[in-house]
């Protein structure tokens, strides 16, 4: 996978899990989970199209 994009999977884990153990910060989750889906996609489309550049 793209460096950029396993830094975005990381980056989206880390506030996910931030977001779910502190309650001031629960906009937190929303953000990793956004971020995450966001990844996601940018995943399947590069696999789909089969091009090395995101």
């Amino acid at each position: 996978m793209n460096i950029l994009l396993i830094i975005v999977i990381v980056v989206a884990i880390v506030l996910a899990i931030t977001g779910g153990f502190v309650q001031s910060l629960n906009f937190l989750l929303w953000v990793g989970l956004v971020l995450l889906a966001i990844a996601i996609i940018a995943f399947l489309i590069r696999t789909i199209t089969g091009r090395k550049a995101l």
